[in-house]
């Protein structure tokens, strides 16, 4: 007989990634605001990209938890405060809790899921698991051009582009504003982490 879906420890893990999954918006939202004052502009947009996504994670697991709907569920849980200025350590900071989501929680969740019957709920986890992991490389990838101060240089030619206007800027060092629109360089980004942007095309006459 399939254990009662109220009497199980997948409601009560759907629960705790709705709070993980809302906090982390917040957490996102809040860094882009850290990294808009400090003219970031770009990184800024990455994370409230990464933040609605985490917005539909969230939605995706409250959805789950509408067979128990007019109730609460109480659970307990740790959770990071991830309050820095600095711009690399919110990234390195959102990099390891989306890796600890990739790698642990939500694999050990959709394993119990599976164990209990729940087959969706257990694919949720699994599936989104795997974005996370995207998430986690995209900011440590950031991470590590912001350390190693190659976001707005670079030893080889390469192409960053402006999410301002959408010029692309083919050179070794970002101009400190865009030719096109005269914004800061701060909404330039290496253009291989720039959204809906297909590089093959850009050396083709």
């Amino acid at each position: 007989m399939a254990m009662s879906f109220n009497e199980s420890k997948t409601r009560e893990n759907l629960m705790r990634a709705f709070a993980g999954e809302s906090q982390a918006r917040n957490r996102y939202t809040i860094a882009a605001g850290a990294a808009e004052k400090q003219g970031m502009y770009a990184i800024s947009q990455i994370f409230l990209f990464t933040a609605d996504q985490e917005r539909a994670h969230a939605e995706r697991y409250y959805e789950l938890l509408k067979k128990s709907a007019g109730e609460t569920i109480k659970i307990d849980g740790g959770y990071p405060v991830d309050h820095f200025e600095s711009v690399e350590k919110l990234l390195r900071a959102a990099e390891h809790n989306e890796l600890e989501e990739f790698d642990d929680v939500y694999p050990a969740f959709g394993d119990i899921a599976k164990e209990e019957g729940f087959i969706e709920e257990a694919n949720a986890f699994y599936q989104i698991a795997r974005i996370e992991e995207i998430h986690a490389k995209r900011f440590g990838k950031l991470a590590e051009l912001l350390e190693n101060n190659q976001y707005y240089e670079s030893t080889d030619t390469q192409d960053w582009m402006c999410l301002n206007c959408g010029h692309i800027f083919h050179g070794k060092l970002v101009p400190n504003v865009c030719p096109v629109c005269h914004y800061e360089r701060g909404y330039f980004v290496p253009a291989g982490l720039a959204p809906y942007l297909e590089c093959g095309f850009l050396n083709q006459k």
